[in-house]
């Protein structure tokens, strides 16, 4: 089966024209960006984009990691940290303990892999768009990324066993994989959805659920002592920030494509039977 790119009532969210620079800045973005296609072709310029912003993202991990290392007490916990999972603690049963286990294992390396993959696909199929497997390939890429780069840099040991539930975890703690993957994921299904929705209730419905989806997890991994609090505060920061590069380059795309279409050059393969007409 063919896959195409967006159509043009994808470049909306409702009544806002995702090709549309309002701001300054903005605006100096999308004229570097189609300047930038003409030595090379959108998809690749949308790859380039992805990886400059990745590293972009990587440096702001680490900037995180050092500002975490300046407010951190000598025995490595905030202010925070301790008060949030005492308040877990007591806040624990043996029904809420399984319920929170087996809800964060739904955003583990497994869990996490096995929703984003089917999801990502099923989007495909059903819509013949190759984007929703272009921008997760790259969202979970750097998520990843992020993730590894803050651990090895941080090295934080997790809450202690006795405070935690089983199963146990040993990898370093800082940053939150589960949160951080999670509002990247969550984050950039919505996006991909509300794009296709025409009410604005089922696009506040959308991105409602998909936000409560990356708060829960955040929470999950405090509640089951499995993280300190900011290491999940710190990984729903970089989430937001590596989710907006992501959809910014791929709005970026989207202006490239039409600026082409408006030349009289359109992408090679844009010609999309999903819209031509059939008369």
């Amino acid at each position: 089966m063919r896959l195409f790119d967006d159509t043009p009532p994808e470049e909306r969210i409702g009544d806002r024209d995702l090709t549309a620079w309002p701001s300054r800045f903005g605006a100096w973005l999308a004229t570097a960006a189609v300047a930038g296609a003409r030595w090379t072709s959108a998809h690749s310029l949308l790859v380039l984009i992805a990886v400059i912003g990745g590293v972009l993202a990587t440096t702001l991990t680490g900037v995180s990691a050092e500002i975490y290392d300046a407010v951190e007490d000598g025995d490595g916990v905030t202010g925070l940290d301790r008060p949030a999972l005492d308040t877990a603690i007591r806040l624990r049963t043996p029904v809420a303990d399984q319920v929170a286990t087996w809800f964060t294992n739904l955003g583990g390396p497994v869990g996490m892999t096995i929703l984003a993959t089917v999801v990502t696909v099923a989007m495909a199929v059903a819509w013949r768009s190759r984007t929703p497997l272009v921008l997760m390939v790259i969202a979970v890429a750097g998520s990843l990324c992020m993730t590894t780069v803050g651990k090895v840099l941080v090295g934080r040991v997790r809450p202690p066993q006795s405070d935690a539930v089983a199963p146990f975890e040993s990898s370093p703690s800082f940053p939150s994989g589960h949160s951080l993957n999670s509002v990247v994921i969550a984050g950039l299904i919505a996006y991909l959805l509300v794009r296709r929705q025409r009410h604005r209730r089922s696009r506040l419905l959308t991105v409602t659920v998909a936000a409560l989806f990356a708060l829960a997890m955040g929470l999950s991994r405090v509640f089951l002592g499995h993280h300190w609090m900011t290491d999940v505060l710190v990984a729903w920061t970089l989430g937001l920030a590596w989710l907006a590069l992501v959809i910014t380059a791929h709005r970026l795309l989207l202006t490239v494509q039409r600026a082409r279409a408006a030349a009289g050059s359109p992408t090679p393969g844009a010609v999309d039977p999903r819209t031509a007409s059939t008369g």
